[in-house]
């Protein structure tokens, strides 16, 4: 009989099995989702979690334009931006970017500054693909649906 190895098992790139997960955003609390949904991205939900390598799942999240905020944060948080130009500093609300062009962004900047960042993790963030609506292209991948509002009632907003 075998003893206990002293040693850590180190996953290899190689070796990494990639699964496909997605969610519904639909009223689904920003910085909860985002939480989550980084773990998953960067695979720290799995035992074989390695961090110095890309073990993380894929994640597709539909309806990202309808996300929530609690508290008064939709209109009184404050985004800054930089042009990189003197005095270039720009601000905006969620308020204003949810019900701009792009509101899929609020959700994948709080998801990105959750992520380490350098090589590995623009790597991570790769395997996020989100989409305001309700269609996305990744049928074929058979994604599982995780159910992120059953986790904790604080999760979605009731109101």
């Amino acid at each position: 009989m075998k003893g206990l190895s002293k040693q850590t098992a180190s996953v290899k790139p190689a070796e990494v099995e990639k699964k496909w997960h997605i969610i519904d955003a639909d009223g689904l609390v920003v910085g909860r989702l985002a939480s989550i949904v980084a773990n998953i991205l960067r695979g720290k939900h799995k035992p074989s979690y390695t961090p110095h390598v890309d073990c993380g799942d894929h994640v597709i999240i539909i309806n990202a334009g309808k996300v929530k905020f609690t508290g008064k944060k939709n209109t009184d948080k404050i985004y800054y931006k930089h042009t990189g130009y003197p005095g270039g500093i720009k601000q905006t609300t969620p308020e204003k970017i949810l019900e701009g062009r792009f509101p899929e962004r609020v959700l994948e900047k709080a998801i990105e500054r959750m992520i380490p960042r350098g090589p590995l993790g623009r790597d991570q963030m790769r395997a996020l693909h989100l989409y305001a609506g309700t269609e996305h292209p990744h049928d074929g991948q058979k994604p599982t649906v995780l159910d992120v509002a059953s986790m904790n009632r604080k999760n979605k907003v009731s109101a």
